[in-house]
């Protein structure tokens, strides 16, 4: 039975936000065409009909997961004028996003992942974290536009770590410790 243009446009959004979901949970590897359809509420058979490959819809994913990402930067740099860099750093390394990897961060959830894919990911990857360092660095204090680009790329680098450090950690104690010292740190590099 065909689906109208509208139907399978729908279709489409569903498999994007349940594989940008479950990716984030599991890995790439760790899930599969099957699972990702039906998380969807859809048939494995249909998958071709919307995405040329596994790697294709990985790069949708990730770029849909991204782009909400920096749409939700924005709000919180927007809600604190006076310290956008700051509060950006503190919602990012909160124990809510350290314990929500499904609804986090892609690059602290798949970022391996991403450095062992092919070139449409990595594209996506590159294309992803390029507004957020933007963000960054117009946030950021410093002296100079080059200045404040580096301590972005640095803080975005250590915001990563410190989520993946934390999350990788069964100790709740010492992953608490991570988030707090490098927001401190991270916070204190930028004066």
């Amino acid at each position: 039975m065909r689906v109208s243009r509208e139907k399978a446009a729908e279709h489409r959004e569903r498999i994007i936000d349940a594989a940008g979901a479950l990716f984030r949970e599991k890995g790439f590897g760790g899930i599969s065409v099957a699972d990702i359809m039906k998380a969807a509420d859809l048939t494995h058979g249909g998958f071709y009909g919307h995405f040329d490959s596994k790697d294709d819809l990985v790069a949708e994913a990730c770029r849909r997961v991204m782009a909400l990402a920096i749409a939700n930067w924005e709000r919180t740099a927007a809600r604190a004028p006076d310290d956008p860099f700051a509060a950006l750093l503190t919602r990012y390394l909160s124990s809510r996003h350290r314990d929500d990897p499904g609804r986090g961060c892609v690059f602290a959830a798949l970022g391996a992942d991403a450095a062992r894919s092919g070139p449409l990911v990595h594209d996506a990857f590159a294309d992803g974290l390029e507004p957020m360092i933007a963000l960054l660095a117009r946030s950021a204090p410093g002296s100079s536009k080059l200045a404040r680009r580096r301590k972005a790329v640095a803080a975005m680098a250590g915001l990563v770590g410190a989520l993946l450090l934390s999350r990788a950690i069964g100790k709740r104690k010492l992953s608490n410790e991570i988030l707090d010292a490098t927001r401190c740190e991270l916070l204190a590099f930028a004066d």
